[in-house]
């Protein structure tokens, strides 16, 4: 059996690709192995963003394999570190994922998708929550859209089950930008040397901060940011990168971030 995760590290990205066939599902294996891999990348201080996307032409990810489940694979099974997927539960997750979705993105693999902080889509790719239509629920799903789209909209896609092309995936707003199949994995590796370029101290600062005030009062928010009450804005206001950027800026130069 094929090892069902195939990763490409070049420089400071790190590309994650499922290979699963037919589709691409995700079972507790596959899982485990994901979380792995994204804790991985987390804690290493050398990487710095991450691609994740699906082997072939037809689907992202699905979502849950429903053949391993019939096979004793128990749906409130053990995950791994990351919770369904190795992403969308990882805690201090603090640097740049890039989903670039090449096909179907369903289910599971939608919540998968929606853990990324930008979303990319081939331009046949689809989007669909069909959890509504096997008699359960979409739980992340349930969680996460609401607070990105539109809220009618989410719950309709919620509610019915129904599917999006990327027309209108990208009015609503799940995704960032639509490319050519054949061009998706490049885009996606022009977009991460884009950020593999910038701070990573700031990025790190800035996933936190969004974290942080998901659920906060702005106040409160603010106060976690000005009183460095984050570990992540402690540790860029003391760093040699904050200097860094105001001093390229006085010298009207490129800064060299060095992540400390």
């Amino acid at each position: 059996m094929t090892d069902p995760i195939k990763t490409r590290r070049e420089g400071a990205i790190l590309e994650v690709t499922l290979d699963r066939p037919k589709a691409n599902a995700i079972d507790l294996t596959t899982s485990r192995i994901m979380g792995e891999v994204f804790a991985d990348f987390r804690d290493d201080p050398d990487l710095r963003v991450a691609i994740l996307t699906g082997a072939g032409e037809k689907f992202f990810c699905p979502g849950w394999d429903l053949k391993a489940a019939a096979d004793g694979d128990a749906v409130d099974g053990d995950y791994g570190v990351g919770g369904f997927g190795g992403l969308q539960e990882l805690r201090d997750m603090n640097k740049p994922v890039i989903a670039a979705v090449n096909g179907i993105c369903c289910g599971g693999g939608l919540e998968l998708a929606l853990s990324a902080d930008i979303i990319l889509a081939a331009d046949h790719a689809t989007f669909a929550l069909p959890e509504i239509r096997s008699g359960t629920i979409a739980d992340a799903a349930s969680i996460k859209l609401p607070k990105r789209i539109p809220y009618h909209i989410a719950m309709e896609l919620l509610l019915t089950g129904r599917w999006l092309d990327t027309t209108e995936a990208l009015n609503w707003g799940l995704i960032n930008h639509v490319h050519p199949a054949a061009d998706l994995i490049a885009q996606a590796w022009d977009m991460a040397r884009l950020l593999a370029s910038g701070p990573p101290l700031v990025y790190a600062a800035i996933k936190d901060v969004v974290r942080d005030a998901e659920d906060a009062k702005f106040q409160d928010a603010m106060n976690h940011i000005t009183k460095r009450q984050l570990a992540s804005i402690d540790r860029l206001y003391s760093s040699e990168d904050q200097l860094e950027g105001a001093r390229a800026f006085a010298e009207k130069r490129d800064p060299i971030w060095k992540g400390r």
